[in-house]
């Protein structure tokens, strides 16, 4: 058989060898990039700029790269969204306000000056040259977010200054747009009014309601992660129609999800692992593509308007940085993060160049077109893009290297962290993803293989038993894989099942202990038995029960109470850590009832770590049990319980199984009994009798979840 080889010319057409290409590109630049400390994103742009129609031509810039990278674009945006810590975001929505004021107005009237006295351009088009200025692309985020800094107040700041700023500059593109067409009026006003408020309810509050009843339906990964890509389709869609950018649509599609896809959760991991892995990369190669080195040397005007071009943008950038930075107090390397991350044109700036260029406002005597924005502003957004995405990619990497190294020298010392250990016993394969789940939420960021899945076989030699632990354990360990934390398969032959419980808890220093309830038994009589004379009996473990009806990622909001005294139990606090695990984790709100002292207790807590909640004082266990009765569908419940002999139980707390199982609650509940001795290798675990020791806490509160 003779194989036919077909001559290869440029460029190339086969989509197999064209998608090799790229597929090659993004496996090694990064590698090669980063062994010289260079951002692979700026090697990604670069490459796109070699192969591409401007460079050696070795590949088109046709549909199948534009739609790739189109979605990664898309994907910047929607992880931005997504990622966001709302209760930060909503305690810094003045600062994220002040700072997308500085971002849009410097680089705006830097540009407008350069427009209109150095470039003399009309008015309609220096204010049009303006907002290209304004707007910036989170070119950088996968970078900080795979640093762990997007919680950091600078990180924070910058997202939610991108969607104000950038919803800014295009809206001043629409009226330009609309002023050229002369169809700026009334009308037009009213129109774009409408479309944006219908826009925001629709993606903001219609999504959320939407995803919910789909996670709760449908429990298929693969399904799920294609819904997600449907509703950043959707949103960016829906944007476009409303006469804004497809961007804004996809960031704003990230927030309504961002409370139904938990940060810890198999989902989450699966979205931010293809868009890093495929979508971003080819997004990035796409950018590269555009750009034209031969039309800097054609002309010196083009290089007089694209050094105007990059004052006004760079140069606006770092002022409005640079005030951020003095205004809010931030560290000087925060401030270099905020200019770094907001320093990238692409997205939002090449839009408006290109819808500006195609708008012809006139001819010329010997009838050429003359355009609202001109060929010296196309070529000089292009270096502005190399350029100003150069120098973001640089000053991210080095400011959030510092803040990243900072975070981890200012964690609290001591082995608190590390050890943490999680053991899930598993008897059901219908109880295996709802015990991983609610592990992944409570645990610390930092514990990536300090989760165990049990397996108790009580059966001697039964190999039906043992072929159903380790198909149950399998289970465990692939749902903890996909979200990038180890979960170590434990199967142990014991007469009675709280016994072998036990004994793995001594064996393996277990911290934390969750017990699942099955949603049709509730707390059965021997269970309740099993409770008090078995698991309660280890004193230095922090026991959590949990009863699942509902997929835990679309609990809306938890419901807490906590008796009067509890702060004086040795492990409150750190029990306290796995509620404030489950709030910053599943981005639900925590309603606290407590009594007036613990309110104030809580709120100091929450000046150093916040989460979004809400305080309401309960007198009593009988008011306690109105709130219970009173739950709303998709909220949950969280008790915070305690043994005998302890300083805050009381006799209702013995009947509260009962209370459970007579009103058939049809919502998720957590018992917590925090540990009931201290024991050295665990973090913080002593009674804090004195709220001058709060600094303590709160220090390891605000680090275990930063």
């Amino acid at each position: 058989m003779i194989l036919a080889i077909h001559p290869i010319t440029l460029p190339i057409e086969d989509p197999l060898i064209k998608f090799l290409i790229e597929l090659v590109i993004i496996l090694f630049i990064p590698l090669l990039l980063n062994k010289i400390k260079v951002p692979h994103i700026l090697g990604l742009i670069i490459a796109g700029a070699v192969i591409g129609p401007n460079g050696f031509h070795v590949l088109e810039r046709d549909s199948s790269v534009i739609v790739i990278g189109t979605t990664g674009l898309l994907y910047i945006m929607f992880l931005a969204g997504l990622e966001i810590d709302m209760g930060d975001f909503k305690r810094n929505k003045w600062k994220s306000i002040t700072f997308a004021l500085y971002t849009f107005i410097f680089p705006f009237v830097l540009g407008f000056m350069g427009g209109f006295y150095l470039l003399d351009f009309a008015i309609p088009t220096a204010i049009l040259f303006a907002s290209l200025f304004s707007s910036h692309t989170l070119i950088v985020y996968p970078l900080i977010s795979g640093m762990g800094i997007t919680k950091n107040l600078s990180v924070n700041i910058t997202v939610g200054g991108t969607m104000i700023t950038d919803v800014l500059s295009l809206l001043v593109l629409a009226v330009i747009v609309g002023m050229s067409q002369g169809e700026v009026g009334t009308a037009f006003w009213v129109r774009l009014g409408i479309a944006m408020v219908l826009f925001s309810a629709i993606v903001l509050m219609l999504f959320p309601i939407i995803a919910r009843w789909f996670f709760k339906r449908v429990e298929d990964k693969i399904s799920q992660y294609i819904f997600v890509v449907v509703m950043i389709y959707l949103g960016a869609l829906l944007a476009e129609i409303a006469g804004i950018e497809a961007i804004i649509g996809a960031f704003f599609a990230g927030l309504a999800l961002n409370r139904l896809i938990p940060h810890t959760s198999s989902l989450m991991n699966r979205v931010e692992f293809v868009g890093n892995a495929i979508f971003i990369p080819f997004f990035l190669i796409s950018v590269g593509m555009l750009i034209d080195f031969k039309a800097f040397i054609r002309s010196w005007e083009t290089l007089g308007v694209a050094a105007i071009m990059l004052v006004a943008s760079i140069g606006g950038k770092y002022i409005a940085a640079y005030l951020t930075q003095r205004t809010f107090k931030l560290t000087a390397n925060e401030g270099r993060l905020i200019f770094g991350m907001s320093a990238a044109s692409a997205a939002a700036t090449l839009a408006s160049v290109m819808v500006g260029y195609n708008i012809i406002i006139g001819e010329t005597p010997s009838g050429e077109p003359i355009r609202l924005l001109n060929d010296h502003v196309l070529n000089g957004s292009i270096l502005l893009i190399l350029i100003s995405c150069t120098v973001s990619s640089f000053v991210s990497m080095s400011a959030g290297q510092k803040i990243a190294d900072a975070d981890k020298e200012d964690t609290v010392s001591g082995k608190g962290l590390e050890s943490e250990r999680i053991l899930l016993p598993i008897n059901n394969e219908q109880m295996t993803e709802k015990m991983v789940n609610l592990g992944l939420l409570v645990k610390t960021k930092s514990n990536k293989e300090g989760i165990f899945a049990l397996n108790i076989i009580n059966e001697d030699k039964n190999e039906s038993s043992a072929k159903n632990a380790e198909r149950i354990l399998d289970g465990a360990v692939k749902m903890g894989a996909a979200a990038d934390v180890v979960i170590t398969p434990i199967t142990r032959h014991d007469e009675e099942v709280v016994a072998g419980v036990n004994n793995v808890i001594k064996e393996k220093n277990i911290t934390d202990l969750i017990i699942g309830l099955e949603r049709e038994k509730g707390f059965s009589t021997s269970f309740i038995y099993n409770l008090y004379n078995g698991y309660l009996t280890n004193e230095h473990v922090n026991l959590l029960i949990y009863h699942a009806v509902q997929p835990i990622s679309t609990v809306k909001s938890y419901v807490v109470i906590i008796p009067r005294d509890a702060e004086d139990e040795p492990g409150f606090f750190y029990a306290l850590l796995k509620i404030w695990n489950i709030a910053r984790n599943s981005g639900a709100t925590v309603i606290f009832h407590a009594s007036r002292p613990m309110l104030d207790v809580l709120e100091r807590i929450l000046k150093k770590s916040a989460i979004e909640a809400e305080m309401h004082e309960t007198a009593s266990w009988n008011d306690a049990e109105q709130v219970v009765l009173g739950l709303e569908t998709d909220q949950g419940l969280i008790v915070m319980m305690a043994d005998r002999n302890r300083f805050s139980y009381t006799s209702q707390m013995h009947a509260v199984p009962e209370f459970l199982n007579n009103n058939s609650l049809h919502n998720n509940y957590i018992l917590i009994y925090p540990y009931s001795k201290t024991k050295e290798n665990l973090i913080e675990r002593r009674a804090v009798n004195n709220l001058d020791d709060f600094a303590a806490i709160g220090k390891v509160i605000g680090k275990v979840f930063g």
